[in-house]
């Protein structure tokens, strides 16, 4: 399945919002976030292990759940409008 969408708001209208995704941290939906976060475009990835300390998996080697995982945290964490303070 190949998904393409331009934000995360537009991905997450398909979503079921009760699913529980695996929030460990370098994977996808905890990858999303941190793009949230720091203010990052979207960028579906992951890491195989630590963040940074191990192989970052990109969109083209994601499954449909991964990218999921991706975009339902970078969306959890715009509606939270947690930001980093630059200033």
């Amino acid at each position: 399945m190949d998904l393409k969408f331009t934000t995360a708001g537009d991905y997450m209208k398909d979503l079921e919002y009760d699913k529980v995704y695996d929030r460990r941290h370098g994977g996808p939906f905890d990858r999303g976030g941190a793009d949230s976060y720091y203010g990052r475009s979207i960028d579906p990835h992951y890491f195989l292990g630590g963040t940074g300390t191990s192989q970052r998996i990109g969109r083209e080697g994601m499954t449909a759940d991964e990218i999921e995982a991706y975009y339902a945290g970078y969306e959890e964490n715009e509606q939270r409008g947690d930001k980093k303070d630059w200033g």
